[in-house]
Order: C-alpha cells, then sequence, then structure tokens
C-alpha cells in the first residue's frame, strides 16, 4: 500500500471527525492556536537570546554606533567652549 493512501485516510478521518463533532473541531483549533505561539516565542527567543552570536554581533555593533555619535557629540561640545 502506497503511504499517501495512508496519509490520505488518516487526514480523512480527522476531517471527518472535526466535521462531525464540534468538540473535536474545537480541539484543532486551540492545538494550532497552542502550535502557533510556541512557534511564535521560540522564534523570538532565537532573535533575541544573548547566547546567539548573531544576536550578540548585532548588540555590539549597535553599541558601538552609539558610542562613536556620542563621543562625535562631546567633541563638538568641546570645540564650541
Amino acid at each position: 500500500m502506497n503511504p499517501y493512501y495512508i496519509y490520505f485516510i488518516i487526514f480523512f478521518c480527522i476531517g471527518y471527525l472535526i466535521v462531525t463533532d464540534s468538540s473535536v473541531a474545537r480541539l484543532f483549533v486551540l492545538l494550532t492556536e497552542l502550535v502557533r505561539i510556541q512557534y511564535q516565542k521560540t522564534k523570538w527567543y532565537i532573535q533575541h537570546s544573548p547566547d546567539n552570536p548573531l544576536v550578540k554581533f548585532m548588540i555590539h555593533r549597535r553599541s558601538m554606533k552609539i558610542a562613536k555619535e556620542l563621543m562625535n557629540e562631546f567633541a563638538e561640545k568641546e570645540k564650541k567652549i
């Protein structure tokens, strides 16, 4: 038996249960929301975790940019005095 038929039978059974039983439909909606929220949490953690070397580099780059801007600003103030 082809695996496509097995997948089709599984999805058909799940679809039938969702259409016929409202509690199964609600469960399916809640599970999809749970998966979406977990994905967003994982994505946020990867993008903002200081353990990630790319995030460390971006924080360092932003800090150096702000430091240069402040040094230029202080140098301009010293010239005026």
